[in-house]
């Protein structure tokens, strides 16, 4: 892409704990965790709330194909609608592209699947077309209307929202397609997903209404499974366009300025090296593509999932590329969502998103090295993400 062009967000929308668009930047936020029972268990989640269970049942039946869709698709689905009708875009653009990361994909839809094939020796015939990763994409691309644009699906573990949003910007940049549904989405909160979680040892023991997840709190771990979505509309757009916009108009304008990645190859596949090396080449990366140099960068959204070992590597990784003067505010959403997998970074982007807007956003009411609140003016956010099996990204938004 020529230095002519720009990538800018041109709409936005998401679903948490938080409700639809949910606001991260509250300054006297509530606990919004539920207990899930499983197994012999109950643990804390970032589950919806009943307006977007309401919102999800209305859509599931609003149209037959989508009655067998996973519950990851519908997330995706209502998080598309809300970042097209942002943007005012049109149904039917030929020139729209779809690019969506999913950690497990249709999760609830798969484990359904494989317990009516133990039980009765019987699999349905949509149970393949409705489990692939590529179902996700592909549903968001029909809902939207776009009839001739790409489709693609990522899964990069929890950086799979990233790794979504930089194919995205490559293809902008190429020239190769004008705009682009990017994100993630994940409804991970089924019995075998949250026994997985919990079997690693870094499962939460607080209550929810106690503040389960606490990033960069340190021991004991302090992880949350949740569920979610957040779906950017991109569009590459001229600086004289966007001149003759910014003359008349009022209205905040944001600008993906790169999408860095990093990676690593440890032992082991759930951990990352002390220091977090994918991280600072992650980071290293989007400031570079940006001609950024790390001064400039106001806050830093930490993928921080509230494990002693992980959040102590990220921060090291932080140090690394910033130093300890001038060094960006560090802020973290987990606190609020939990972490939701493959959706996780792309929540991370909406927080960065409401902070440029509303500069601000909550103290977190436990001990940590989080920034209680910003101590100056807020023009360029940095966001990170890391996965299992040591891939790591970085995401720098900005006001224009």
């Amino acid at each position: 892409m020529s230095d002519d062009n720009l990538i800018l967000i041109r709409g936005r929308g998401s679903v948490s704990a938080l409700e639809l668009r949910g606001n991260f930047t509250a300054s006297s936020p509530q606990p919004a965790f539920a207990s899930r029972q499983t197994g012999t268990r109950t643990l804390p989640v970032g589950s919806v709330p009943a307006g977007v269970e309401e919102a999800i049942s209305s859509l599931r039946h609003a149209h037959a194909p989508y009655r067998q869709l996973d519950r990851t698709v519908l997330l995706g689905l209502l998080a598309a609608r809300q970042a097209t009708a942002q943007a005012g875009w049109a149904a039917q653009d030929a020139s729209l592209g779809v690019s969506i990361g999913s950690s497990r994909g249709a999760t609830g839809r798969l484990e359904q699947f494989h317990a009516d094939f133990l039980a009765d020796g019987v699999v349905a015939a949509a149970a393949s077309p409705l489990t692939t990763l590529g179902n996700v994409a592909s549903w968001v691309a029909y809902d939207a209307g776009a009839v001739g644009g790409a489709a693609l699906s990522h899964s990069s573990t929890c950086s799979s929202a990233f790794q979504a949003l930089g194919n995205a910007v490559a293809w902008l940049r190429a020239g190769l397609a004008d705009r682009f549904l990017a994100g993630g989405a994940e409804a991970p909160l089924t019995d075998f997903t949250l026994a997985q979680m919990h079997a690693l040892g870094i499962y939460s023991t607080f209550a929810p209404q106690d503040w389960p997840c606490r990033p960069g709190a340190g021991a004991p771990s302090t992880f949350v499974l949740g569920e979610g979505a957040a779906v950017f509309a991109l569009e590459r757009v001229s600086r004289a366009t966007l001149a003759a916009e910014q003359a008349t108009a009022s209205a905040l304008q944001f600008r993906l300025e790169s999408v860095g990645f990093g990676f690593e190859a440890i032992p082991s596949k759930t951990g990352l090296s002390p220091d977090g090396q994918h991280f600072q080449t992650a980071m290293r990366q989007a400031l570079q593509q940006a001609n950024c140099p790390p001064d400039a960068v106001d806050a830093l959204v930490l993928h921080s999932p509230g494990t002693p070992a992980g959040d102590a590597a990220e921060r090291r990784a932080v140090a690394a590329v910033f130093g300890t003067e001038e060094a960006p505010q560090l802020v973290s959403n987990k606190w609020l969502v939990g972490h939701t997998l493959g959706a996780s970074a792309a929540l991370s982007l909406e927080f960065a998103l409401q902070i440029l807007t509303h500069q601000t956003w909550p103290a977190p009411p436990f001990g940590t090295y989080l920034a209680p609140a910003p101590t100056r003016p807020i023009g360029r956010v940095l966001v990170n993400a890391a996965g299992f099996g040591g891939n790591a990204s970085s995401a720098l938004v900005s006001l224009v």
